[in-house]
């Protein structure tokens, strides 16, 4: 009887009720916390940021407590209603010591906040895990010589018990007062509809960080979309920065690394390099000198990093599609070039931004969570080898400096600045960045007779695919006319070819704009990755995962690339500085360029050459053509199989331990 009484309207709405409760509560603490955070710490803030800037923090910090809050009362909610079943002291039991135990976490962690900021200039993160490999003793006495914490715990601990007794009185107190009226039963039908509303729309907002879905949800990886440093870190809540922490360290916890011996890697660092295996240096390996630079020295570099730009669109089966005009239009010119058989280094915008920025394939590393890619840039790097050129290095992204760490990884690995929405103004776009043509006219405004190499990542053709496509002026009704019945009735479909079409327009347009005002200029395009979205439902591999490489400016001609030439993203730099460098210049590049000898491209999971592709992990490779006839081209495999260890082998050992290969390094790695 009892356990059906809980069913009850009454009883459901009066346990749900608390929830409710202790939900905005949590949400209203987290929030004033910020508020006090960001006014206590404001000296940390930058001298250009505007109150405009802290409202927008404050009110995505809120947002994104929602999911916080949420959470946290489940913590409480869930114990309460199951012990309320059979127990209704259980139930006030759990509320009482459920919520106490959580106001005490959230209080320690706040006050704890301030003094962990000052010392490292951020919310909680990976450092915080990184803890318990240090003297515990000595931090202990630390903590309580520097930072207080015998006070500090107090203060902790008095500002728990004071928000549980609010907290208490709020679920307890009766607004009534023991008085209850009868009301018509449309009445009370219309309030349990509303009731069971608040209760959905605060699961929404739980949910999804403060929006009603995902596409517009907030979460800590695209929460920082200020200017400021400091206010980046103020909107994640507590928690919230834990949790960061937390996946950043798990992240970096992962990269167990390769088989691999020190033997096989030297073996293979020397195949690569056409050289004898006489050395434990990697570096040795990697080094190059330039053949001479193929075209005049440009002013302004730009390699564009362009989200989502698979290949297929510009294959001569889809030209019918007319969503890749724009970039078709700039390969026929004849100052580009371009190789339709180009691999992304990995299956995310991450591991393409690695593989641009350090040159190192995706290997089993997290490189944006590692210490070592923090400590110096790599001597691959591209940025530190074309300052030794004589360009300034700057990285443009259109989404949050905080997304993967990258604003600190770009700048730790060479890049002299690093621009992301914040430094935009008030533009329009998505979660995720700006839209593409606001992006593109905030670089070229800020160019000028200084030579630059800008790397540009943008972010317009990723979901939530919400761009006003109309406003824009993309031909939908055209499109649908040479699609299959089958995709134009796939709206969702339609609307990811649209934004196709947009990036593609932006891109091209950007691009003639550019060699305008700078026409001694040069343009390398790239997707960042494919394999998002496809006219067919089963496409092949070469479609399914290639991405394009273009190069275009003054100087390029058709032919410049390798009639046979195949690569992937860690061979772009190497290209780049084999157009450019003059002769004997050296530099460090474990990629090849595809103007002298890169005939093939390697990625996490696949190979490709010019004529077939196929998946890398199998032994033999299984061949594929790229059209998807049954007689695919012979391979040489033991030659591709020679070359996909080496990349990965390299790639792994010299991010993580350095250019020595000493077999000591290998003790005690699970």
């Amino acid at each position: 009887m009892r356990c059906l009484n809980f069913f009850s309207w009454e009883k459901f709405q009066g346990t749900t009720a608390k929830g409710l409760k202790v939900f905005f509560f949590y949400l209203a603490v987290l929030s004033v916390w910020r508020l006090f955070f960001v006014f206590w710490m404001q000296e940390y803030m930058g001298p250009d940021t505007t109150s405009a800037e802290v409202l927008k923090a404050l009110w995505r910090g809120m947002k994104l407590s929602c999911q916080t809050a949420g959470l946290l009362t489940l913590v409480s909610f869930l114990p309460a209603f199951v012990l309320g079943i059979f127990w209704n002291r259980g139930e006030k039991l759990a509320w009482k010591a459920l919520t106490g135990v959580t106001l005490g976490l959230m209080s320690v962690l706040y006050v704890a906040s301030f003094p962990y900021y000052r010392q490292f200039h951020s919310n909680f993160n990976q450092l915080m895990f990184n803890a318990v490999n240090d003297d515990m003793y000595a931090l202990l006495v630390s903590f309580v010589q520097e930072f207080y914490l015998p006070l500090r715990m107090a203060g902790a601990v008095l500002l728990a018990v004071v928000l549980w007794r609010v907290l208490q009185y709020l679920l307890y107190r009766d607004l009534f007062q023991g008085r209850r009226y009868d009301v018509p039963l449309p009445v009370k039908l219309l309030g349990r509809i509303s009731f069971l509303s608040v209760i959905y729309l605060v699961c929404l907002l739980g949910t999804f960080g403060g929006a009603l879905g995902w596409e517009t949800q907030v979460d800590w990886e695209n929460a920082g979309v200020t200017r400021d440093d400091f206010l980046n870190e103020a909107i994640l809540d507590n928690p919230q920065a834990v949790y960061r922490g937390y996946v950043m360290n798990h992240r970096m916890l992962a990269c167990n690394g390769l088989d691999f011996t020190v033997e096989d890697i030297r073996n293979l660092a020397a195949l690569l390099a056409h050289r004898p295996p006489d050395s434990d240096n990697l570096d040795d390996y990697l080094r190059k000198r330039a053949k001479g630079a193929q075209v005049p020295k440009p002013r302004h570099i730009f390699l564009i990093l362009s989200e989502s730009y698979a290949n297929w669109p510009l294959l001569e089966k889809y030209r019918e599609l007319h969503i890749a005009d724009g970039m078709r239009g700039l390969i026929a010119e004849e100052e580009s070039d371009y190789c339709p058989t180009f691999l992304p280094n990995g299956a995310s915008t991450v591991s393409a931004v690695t593989g641009v920025v350090t040159g190192f394939a995706d290997a089993n590393l997290y490189l944006t969570t590692m210490p070592e890619a923090f400590a110096a840039p790599y001597p691959t790097a591209g940025a530190p080898q074309l300052e030794r050129l004589g360009y300034q290095t700057n990285f443009w992204y259109a989404g949050p400096a905080t997304w993967e760490r990258i604003g600190a990884f770009t700048t730790a690995q060479g890049f002299q600045h690093f621009y992301s929405r914040g430094d935009f103004g008030d533009v329009p776009g998505s979660v995720w960045g700006c839209e593409d043509e606001y992006l593109y006219r905030k670089v070229l405004d800020s160019l000028g007779d200084t030579p630059t190499y800008n790397v540009i990542l943008n972010a317009s053709n990723h979901s939530p695919y919400d761009l006003d496509l109309s406003a824009k002026g993309f031909p939908e009704e055209a499109l649908k006319a040479v699609l299959s019945d089958e995709a134009k009735e796939d709206a969702w479909l339609v609307k990811e070819l649209g934004h196709y079409w947009y990036a593609d327009r932006e891109l091209a347009k950007f691009i003639h704009d550019a060699k305008t005002k700078y026409p001694d200029s040069l343009f390398i395009v790239v997707g960042d990755h494919g394999d998002r979205y496809h006219v067919e439902k089963v496409p092949l591999t070469y479609e399914r995962y290639g991405v394009p490489f273009i190069v275009t400016g003054n100087g390029v001609h058709k032919g410049i690339l390798l009639p046979d030439s195949a690569g992937s993203q860690i061979d772009i730099v190497p290209t780049l500085i084999e157009l450019i460098a003059p002769e004997g210049f050296e530099y460090m590049a474990l990629g090849g360029s595809l103007t002298l000898e890169n005939r093939q491209g390697v990625n996490y999971g696949f190979w490709i050459t010019r004529w077939s592709t196929g998946k890398a992990d199998t032994a033999p490779l299984v061949v594929e053509s790229l059209d998807g006839s049954s007689d695919p081209p012979a391979l040489d495999d033991p030659a591709m199989q020679n070359y996909i260890n080496a990349i990965r082998s390299i790639s792994w050992w010299r991010a993580k331990y350095g250019a020595i290969l000493d077999p000591a390094k290998l003790e005690g790695r699970e």
